[in-house]
């Protein structure tokens, strides 16, 4: 019985190597909230995600909730903060940004639903204060009125 032909079996791994590198997108963000969007009938898609900066708030995970504690806490890329450090946190993506994007900079506040508006309004004077007057909010589509 002759042996098997592998000389194929190379190109087949680099063809499904190349298929998983393109359909496999990457985790921006590991989760230390917990965000239940709220709902909403009127939306709009965010074209180029890559102009968009996401502040996220809501109470911490599971895992999160010995360090943090129980109260709701704010979440900048993959660490906790205080409001305070908004400004900061903007100031130092926008300079990480092209100089004809930084004008064209959206914030996004994906907030839990049972968030209370005065952090809301909390982080917005933070945001205005640092210039950043584009502001998002993520909502998920209501499907009943």
């Amino acid at each position: 019985m002759p042996a098997l032909n592998t000389s194929s079996l190379p190109d087949i791994i680099f063809m499904l190597l190349f298929f998983f590198m393109t359909v496999t997108s990457m985790k921006e963000v590991t989760y230390k909230v917990q965000i239940s969007n709220p709902q909403a009938t009127e939306l709009t898609k965010l074209e180029k995600k890559s102009l968009i900066r996401y502040v996220y708030v809501g109470t911490p995970t599971a895992e999160f909730r010995k360090q943090a504690g129980a109260e709701t806490r704010i979440q900048l890329d993959d660490a906790f903060a205080e409001v305070g450090e908004i400004e900061n946190y903007i100031v130092s993506e926008r300079s990480a940004m092209s100089e004809q994007d930084q004008g064209m900079m959206i914030v996004s506040i994906k907030a839990d639903k049972d968030t209370r508006m005065g952090i809301i309004a909390d982080i917005k004077q933070a945001l205005r204060r640092a210039y950043a007057l584009k502001i998002s909010y993520s909502a998920t589509q209501r499907t009943s009125y």
